[in-house]
């Protein structure tokens, strides 16, 4: 499971920025609840952590550019090693709005649970290199330090091995590439120990944004309807009030996999061309094979605008399968974007998520992204989280004065209109 991600200088992150899956101590319910999985970890500990995270704010105030983050460290350690070699630059995105940061190193660490094992990994991205990259266990509860990387030693002490923990040390340092992560190696090397932590990454930090790849995820969950999820897959299809009684998906003669699903009409039933099939529909399908992969592995999913093309009960019961142990019972964490602060509650005024499950970002005048949780804003218990974001009383929200924008375009047009009069004008003096 995931515990914390941090980074820093990527995207519209300038300064470090973390998001936090860990239930503060003070804050743990006497009683286990949907918000809270206990965690036991080695050493004898135990550890409340979060199964979902909702982050709003308002429009490019930076929600996508943490799950942005959080796909670029994914993809650094699956791909360097692998792919960058002919590159000649490392691919990575720091913060365009101030350019000395393009000369500094992008940030990205995370704290994880592996059988029980807290792991902490990191690593710097500058221009052309790796500029640091570290790796800290706790088998027993307290640090143990299993690789120390720093560009800027010696060449012969740009590797530290404190205790000498990991096997084939020599042929690690000698197969890495300065531009490559040592993980990113050692994982497609299938290194015994270290293999385990690169296997996360490869299933984990899932993406899944309304733009991108959206035919693809149709094609998995296609692909899935003649699998072990057909079954769930047509029951949340048909459960979704959407119409449809049944799906199928059937090979053509391109052996592409064409999409069926049946809809009730007064007639009887009908099968629906796959192209007259509404976005609101083809988006759900295309959400449900990622959605349920990732809660049958215990998975890390990133959802960017949960809210875009699916109806807000939607969005609600997507939330609800990963809050709910039965239906998520292998500790899949969802981290998703809304603009819809309808999701924070339900239709009878009851709490969807849970103060520390809500994430703000706000950007400051230099256009970098802050995130916190709405906890800093102390909402007190009984509090509509909904109409209090609404009001701006947590922040996160656009600084829009009601009609501001028919005021701004009203005023605009009468100079377009004012200086339009004065080219003519100024053409008729001519």
């Amino acid at each position: 499971m995931l515990l914390r991600f941090r980074a820093a200088n990527v995207r519209s992150l300038r300064d470090e920025q973390e998001l936090s899956f860990v239930v503060p101590q003070r804050e743990l319910p006497d009683a286990p609840d949907d918000t809270t999985r206990t965690l036991e970890l080695a050493g004898g500990r135990a550890v409340g952590v979060l199964p979902l995270i909702g982050i709003f704010g308002a429009n490019a105030s930076g929600k996508s550019s943490v799950l942005g983050a959080m796909t670029d460290m994914r993809t650094a350690v699956l791909d360097s090693y692998a792919r960058w070699a002919s590159r000649g630059s490392i691919p990575r995105r720091p913060f365009a709005l101030a350019p000395k940061e393009e000369g500094e190193p992008s940030f990205f660490e995370v704290d994880l649970v592996i059988d029980g094992v807290r792991w902490t990994y990191g690593f710097e991205l500058g221009a052309v290199r790796v500029e640091s990259e570290w790796l800290h266990s706790y088998p027993r509860g307290h640090r143990q330090v299993w690789l120390d990387r720093d560009a800027s030693r010696a060449p012969d002490k740009v590797y530290d091995w404190p205790g000498n923990r990991v096997k084939d040390r020599a042929q690690l340092v000698r197969r890495t590439r300065p531009d490559a992560l040592l993980l990113s190696m050692a994982g497609t090397d299938n290194h015994p120990q270290l293999s385990p932590l690169f296997h996360w990454f490869r299933r984990n930090l899932w993406l899944i944004n309304p733009e991108d790849e959206r035919a693809e995820r149709e094609r998995y969950t296609a692909d899935a309807l003649s699998g072990p999820r057909a079954k769930r897959i047509r029951e949340l299809l048909t459960v979704a009030d959407l119409g449809i009684t049944g799906a199928q998906a059937v090979r053509n003669q391109d052996g592409r996999l064409d999409v069926q699903l049946t809809h009730r009409t007064v007639e009887g039933e009908t099968a629906l061309d796959w192209r007259h099939e509404s976005l609101g529909t083809r988006s759900w399908f295309a959400l449900l094979g990622p959605m349920l992969l990732a809660l049958d592995e215990g998975a890390v999913l990133l959802v960017d605008e949960l809210d875009a093309s699916l109806h807000p009960r939607f969005a609600a019961e997507v939330v609800r399968l990963f809050q709910d142990p039965q239906a998520n019972p292998e500790g899949a964490q969802l981290v998703f974007t809304s603009h819809d602060p309808s999701v924070l509650g339900t239709p009878s005024g009851e709490r969807l998520l849970d103060p520390e499950q809500v994430w703000l970002t706000e950007k400051d005048v230099h256009g970098a992204t802050e995130i916190y949780p709405l906890t800093a804003a102390d909402p007190g218990e009984k509090e509509d989280l909904m109409r209090s974001y609404l009001a701006g009383a947590f922040g996160g929200v656009p600084a829009l004065l009601e009609g501001q924008i028919t005021r701004r375009l009203l005023v605009a047009k009468e100079q377009e209109r004012a200086a339009g009069r004065g080219r003519a004008e100024q053409k008729g003096r001519g």
